[in-house]
């Protein structure tokens, strides 16, 4: 395996314009199945890998003005957010088919009977934490497995931190590699890289919507009334709001504000991924990602891919969230799209 560490190293070295005031420290909490990103001693995300999840994620994710931009449940209760698709959490990837399992919608709340037709993904090893040129840089291993714990593919990801002027930037570059027999990952709506917003930043919707109060009640309000979402959807195409869905496009902006705070997202496929420019499975509830490898959908059934990964061979993904105070003109989101462009 040191072959393919030291490979993840190479594609994913580059340099970042950094804040020169901004100390960026990981703290290792292995009793809490989690790792501290903080920023000026304060916490900006966690990566946390609890068996109730299915997965390893970034959760929550805090902006400069030391807002949650992510949503709360499952793992906490929050008075007014919504409580559906439970298994959204933080920031993750993974997908709806791989070998015919379903990743994506995975969760605690998937009856027992029906168990054996999702997949894991389980956090093995701490290989790095270190800090270096004002980069948190992480670098963990994962397996994809089945109900019966059969490894599906072995996955290696790095994670690089950084603020860059009035944004705080995540890098993930995630190889993933078939090690017992073939991987077919079959076009699919559910994927693969994305992120759960908090109520604030979803799209203003008409109709009733159920939300939480904060011992985790549901109760069903008038959208309409609700005042609280706020956010919208920008394109590298130019194209916004619930018209974004099922679009192709570099990068993708959600802007809106959180407690009085202008806060944007911002989402960058990298020219490497199969299928870019992604598909953006964006949703004005809340769910904000790009399914790089899933086209049926999107298209209308006039494109398809379905992706495989042979056995003994890898396949690598890249993409960078940027989670701005205020919200960035074109110019600067474009600078920094090209700037993750030429990362190799």
């Amino acid at each position: 395996m040191k072959s393919i560490f030291t490979l993840l190293f190479l594609i994913v070295s580059t340099v970042f314009v950094t804040n020169a005031q901004s100390k960026i420290s990981l703290v290792t909490k292995p009793s809490e199945k989690k790792i501290d990103v903080l920023i000026d001693g304060k916490l900006f995300t966690s990566y946390i890998y609890p068996d109730n999840i299915k997965k390893p994620v970034l959760w929550p994710i805090i902006s400069a003005g030391g807002n949650h931009i992510t949503r709360q449940f499952p793992l906490k209760n929050k008075a007014g957010e919504r409580s559906d698709h439970p298994h959204h959490v933080g920031i993750w990837l993974n997908y709806g088919d791989v070998n015919g399992l379903d990743f994506w919608n995975n969760s605690e709340a998937i009856p027992k009977e029906d168990a054996a037709k999702y997949g894991t993904i389980y956090h093995e090893t701490l290989e790095s934490v270190r800090t270096e040129n004002g980069v948190g840089r992480l670098l963990v291993t994962a397996s994809w497995k089945d109900y019966q714990g059969n490894k599906l593919l072995r996955e290696i990801t790095e994670y690089h931190f950084a603020v860059d002027g009035k944004a705080r930037i995540i890098d993930r570059t995630t190889m993933l590699k078939a090690e017992n027999g073939s991987v077919k990952i079959t076009d699919n709506k559910e994927g693969m890289f994305a992120i759960r917003v908090t109520r604030e930043l979803e799209l203003p919707a008409s109709g009733k919507v159920e939300l939480t109060d904060s011992h985790g009640k549901v109760t069903t309000v008038d959208a309409t009334n609700d005042g609280v979402a706020k956010g919208n959807y920008l394109s590298s195409e130019g194209i916004t709001g619930e018209a974004v869905w099922a679009t192709r496009g570099r990068w993708m902006k959600l802007a809106g504000e959180v407690n009085g705070e202008k806060v944007a997202i911002i989402i960058f496929d990298h020219p490497n991924n199969s299928g870019y420019p992604t598909y953006w499975h964006a949703r004005g509830y809340g769910l904000f990602a790009a399914n790089t490898l899933g086209q049926k959908v999107f298209s209308k059934g006039a494109e398809e891919m379905n992706f495989s990964i042979e056995n003994g061979e890898s396949a690598t993904f890249r993409y960078r969230i940027a989670v701005f105070s205020g919200d960035p003109t074109i110019e600067e989101i474009e600078k920094m799209a090209k700037d993750f462009e030429n990362k190799i």
